[in-house]
């Protein structure tokens, strides 16, 4: 296992060999030595962008997509199963903490040589790098809290190998000033030529920047400094902590969504029309025009902000993605009992539901999303029928899913072979925007106006069927807003960008969620009940049990009881790698590990 020092010199090797190719011009060519690197504008255009390749791919798809969350019927072992359960182990090595400092040492490269650089035609080059810092630096808080800053090329003796940690509010700073550089000297969208779209915009670090200030401030209004450690015996302590930095925080995240909803590069992906309201599953395969039944191509989505750029010829995605998704992300039965019916109203409130006696009974009239997500990827959009979908076992919960897969994947007419899909993998795009609004707003007013719900939030139900909700609707409903924010980025954004373990821990609600029983098909009153043609008990583990559904208590199937479920405070951040904290021991590990 390789401690930081050890990562430099091997990315150093690594670096000198990649780098012979793409400068070409260097002299002499044998010799590259740190007093070579970026000496023309066309090698800070190359190095910044090698940067892209440290973006999660679609190879990091089981942490993206949230696996094993409270809205995932699907339990074999995984990382990921393990952590939701509350059995996290602190490991040897992390190639997350590895890789991203690895990444981090090749930024700080560029950076400081950009400092002696004579010119001025480098300054979107370098901001660029500023971004993917600041992106590296916030996947390693989201992950593990606070970690050391580097923010210099080092060597073998520089200070920083054996340094303490930073508190998390120490490097959120860094992050924010990094990002305010790339917002300085990045272009806007609308000024990236169609051949380097996917390259990152001034609107792009808007976006992250207001991740990053969302994040961090419902963060410290909901978990507080409850993770930190003392920073003296563990954890990086909290040092920056300052709660009056929670109302600053999301007025920002209010400016700097509202300029981007504002600005008009970008706009919802919605060709419900030409797709039988379908929008919300073809939006994320898009290829060319023979991904989908319309011929929509990738030029026609104006809705991605920041995301990783695959290729059909130049970038596959070179991993299991349709295959993936279709065993692991099938939903549990929280998910499912999230959509709303077409009179915007939940489930249990709504006349228009249909209840569970037939399996496509609870399809009926409810939010477009369900359907296009959770229906057959070979036939999509067709509405599962009794007989059609069988509980006979382990991932069998009653549910398919086909989000994130190709079109008609594992047909004979299907658009792309597993292993080859080239469908670009968003980190954030304007229906996250609009909900980062309307819950800035929230969290800074405890309410909306009818104005700012028609700006936001409503037009992400439009796109799913839903009507808009106003004050007036959620008082005679008896609903609040903070609920219906709260729903639409669980139902819009699910399998997104481990949105959901993002979520449940920033609002201080992740031990309660995932501590709970997760459950697959209703069982009582169904036609699964005594028909052994569609449902064989004896292939569960577990015995059903009694829990609130849409028309009240119902014996459901059991994917996973509370009993196995033990996720506590201390796991809202991971464990630093062992071999890091054995050769630095002012590497405090995170408390309870």
């Amino acid at each position: 296992m390789k401690n930081i020092s050890n990562i430099i010199l091997a990315f150093m090797t690594l670096f000198l060999v990649a780098c012979q190719d793409d400068f070409i011009d260097l002299s002499p060519p044998a010799s590259i030595t740190d007093d070579v690197y970026y000496t023309e504008a066309e090698h800070f255009l190359t190095g910044s962008n090698r940067f892209y390749t440290n973006l999660m791919g679609w190879g990091d798809q089981g942490v993206y997509s949230d696996h094993g969350s409270d809205l995932i019927g699907y339990t074999e072992a995984s990382t990921m199963q393990d952590y939701s359960r509350g059995d996290t182990q602190a490991p040897e090595s992390d190639d997350d903490y590895d890789d991203a400092y690895e990444a981090i040492r090749d930024m700080n490269l560029l950076l400081a040589r950009a400092q002696v650089y004579e010119g001025n035609d480098i300054g979107q080059y370098v901001a660029a790098t500023y971004f993917h810092r600041a992106y590296q630096y916030w996947s390693l808080v989201q992950k593990y809290g606070g970690v050391t800053l580097v923010l210099e090329p080092l060597d073998v003796s520089s200070e920083e190998l054996n340094a303490p940690r930073n508190s998390r509010y120490e490097v959120v700073a860094q992050i924010l000033s990094d990002l305010d550089q790339a917002i300085a000297g990045l272009p806007n969208e609308t000024a990236i030529d169609s051949g380097d779209k996917g390259k990152v915009s001034k609107e792009a670090a808007m976006a992250l920047k207001a991740e990053v200030l969302i994040h961090e401030a419902t963060w410290m209004r909901y978990v507080g400094n409850s993770t930190d450690g003392d920073g003296k015996a563990t954890g990086a302590g909290s040092a920056g902590f300052n709660e009056s930095n929670i109302n600053t925080y999301l007025q920002e995240v209010v400016t700097l969504t509202k300029s981007i909803m504002d600005g008009g590069a970008f706009e919802l992906w919605d060709y419900n029309a030409e797709l039988d309201n379908l929008s919300s599953n073809f939006l994320f395969n898009l290829e060319d025009g023979g991904s989908n039944p319309a011929g929509l191509d990738k030029a026609t989505n104006k809705e991605f902000i920041f995301y990783g750029k695959y290729d059909f010829v130049f970038r596959q995605a070179n991993t299991l993605v349709s295959h993936v998704y279709q065993g692991r992300t099938k939903p549990s039965r929280k998910m499912v009992d999230l959509f709303l019916c077409t009179d915007g109203l939940p489930i249990e409130q709504s006349p228009l539901f249909q209840g569970y006696t037939e399996t496509q009974d609870e399809f009926q009239n409810r939010d477009y999303r369900m359907r296009s997500y959770f229906t057959f990827h070979q036939s999509l959009g067709e509405i599962p029928q009794t007989g059609e979908q069988f509980l006979n076992g382990t991932n069998n919960n009653g549910y398919f899913n086909s989000k994130f897969m190709s079109w008609n994947w594992g047909a004979t007419n299907a658009y792309r072979a597993t292993r080859t899909e080239s469908f670009d993998m968003p980190f954030i795009r304007l229906a996250e925007v609009y909900l980062w609004y309307a819950e800035a707003l929230y969290e800074l007013n405890g309410s909306l106006t009818d104005a700012e719900m028609d700006e936001s939030i409503n037009l992400v139900k439009a796109r799913a069927g839903l009507p808009p909700i106003s004050n007036a609707f959620l008082t005679t409903n008896n609903m609040d807003i903070l609920t219906e924010i709260r729903r639409e980025r669980t139902i819009e954004l699910f399998a997104e960008s481990s949105t959901r373990y993002t979520d449940l821990r920033r609002w201080g609600i992740a031990e309660e969620e995932l501590g709970k029983t997760i459950y697959g098909a209703v069982i009582e009153g169904t036609a699964y009940e005594n028909n052994v043609e569609l449902y064989d008990p004896s292939k569960y583990g577990f015995p059903e049990e009694t829990t609130t559904t849409g028309v009240g208590e119902r014996r459901c199937l059991v994917v996973q009881p509370s009993s196995t479920r033990n996720f506590a405070r201390h796991h809202y951040l991971f464990p630093l790698p062992t071999s890091q904290t054995s050769l630095n021991p002012n590497l405090l590990q995170n408390p309870g590990y």
